[in-house]
């Protein structure tokens, strides 16, 4: 299907210079997206595929033991895309108040894209609607208001020009809409997030906002990753999935050159469709991956914990050990003195247990502030995501 150009653009000037800026029509496209039956067929395999991953949730005995890692693996997808060097292990060491192995700054911008999805999730589930004011603070929570963020006007959309690639707007790749344009651009987009001025099925709904999103580019920073993070929240408040569990970020790193170029091409020539099979595909691979990887990390504890549970008298305290591993694959023996609630001693009488089992390794040879690494579970979880000659 042909389509023009999905939006027009601006003559504007700003420090002596004149460059076209691009303002998005309102969504949904027009004319309406063409479902050829290839099409239809990749969201309909995508939403077959959420539904296993969202039932996956029913069968974990703990469904937050998991949850935590795989929140925490997104955050790192989704900022190796912006360019950051920290792996996972990188991220809980500096939760662990341990000196990760890239620059602090690094380990501070995943930790707070973890805060701003968790402070998002919890004031849907407290029934705050998908809004603007809620993307606002979700921003404010990304970003930070201390040392480089506070630059960047969190929770503020943006009051100047922006671009993207070039060193100014003249040279850029693409130059989002000038600011006396953003306030309507986003009262349009706020509307589609409620379904107006038509109802739009969910999945199809969250792959339509993430461009209109990223095509707005309404903070001076940090858009990538909220428009990432959009889509969970979107989906959870379509009751799409109950938990975050579903890691795009993964897909979009493999494909990142053809993840831009798609964006790129449905603000050029309104080539949708091809963003939508894209997306399905993205979403169909992904759900299926983390299903794959949630059974397998359950089978893993179950095993482990059948094996641990025949050390006779020391076996208590090494299942502790083992569950609160399950949660956080990367921790100290004082974390875990912390998270169990067993003594030093115990915590260290336990561990050489599951030494002695292979369950864990210690990664350091420090008498003290020792950090040990759940190898095999932490091994599933890194799949896919390792930093060039780097580890978990």
């Amino acid at each position: 299907m042909k389509r023009s150009l999905q939006g027009h653009y601006l003559k504007t000037a700003t420090a002596g210079e004149s460059f076209n800026s691009f303002v998005p029509a309102p969504l949904p496209p027009r004319p309406a997206i063409d479902w050829t039956p290839a099409l239809r067929s990749r969201f309909d395999a995508a939403l077959v595929a959420l539904g296993r991953l969202d039932a996956v949730t029913d069968l974990l005995p703990n469904a937050a033991l998991l949850l935590y890692s795989f929140v925490r693996k997104e955050a790192v997808l989704s900022s190796m895309i912006e360019g950051t060097q920290s792996s996972l292990a990188d991220l809980m060491l500096f939760e662990l108040d341990e000196q990760p192995g890239v620059p602090l700054e690094d380990a501070r911008e995943v930790s707070r894209y973890v805060a701003a999805l968790e402070h998002g999730l919890q004031r849907l589930r407290g029934g705050f609607p998908l809004s603007l004011r809620l993307i606002r603070e979700v921003h404010a929570v990304l970003i930070g208001d201390h040392g480089r963020g506070a630059r960047l006007t969190p929770g503020e959309f943006r009051t100047s020009q922006v671009w993207i690639g070039g060193t100014r707007p003249g040279n850029a790749v693409f130059v989002p809409p000038p600011t006396n344009e953003i306030d309507e651009c986003l009262r349009h987009f706020e509307r589609f997030l409620h379904d107006l001025p038509e109802t739009t099925s969910p999945l199809v709904k969250a792959a339509l906002a993430h461009v209109q999103f990223e095509t707005i580019h309404p903070f001076l920073d940090g858009n990538g990753r909220l428009g990432r993070l959009l889509i969970a929240l979107q989906l959870s408040a379509d009751g799409l999935l109950r938990e975050p569990m579903l890691s795009l970020s993964l897909h979009f790193k493999e494909h990142r050159q053809t993840y831009y170029e798609l964006l790129n091409a449905v603000r050029l020539t309104g080539d949708w469709e091809a963003w939508l099979e894209f997306f399905g595909d993205a979403v169909l691979a992904s759900a299926t991956q983390a299903a794959t990887s949630a059974r397998r990390l359950l089978e893993l504890a179950s095993t482990d914990g059948q094996r641990i549970a025949a050390l006779g008298r020391a076996a208590a305290s090494a299942l502790a050990i083992h569950q609160a591993l399950q949660r956080q694959p990367i921790a100290t023996a004082a974390s875990l003195t912390a998270t169990t609630g067993l003594t030093p001693a115990t915590v260290n009488k336990a561990l050489v247990h599951l030494e002695r089992l292979g369950v864990v390794a210690e990664l350091t040879r420090k008498l003290r502030g020792r950090v040990f690494s759940y190898v095999r579970y932490a091994e599933i979880l890194n799949e896919g995501m390792a930093l060039p000659g780097r580890g978990l």
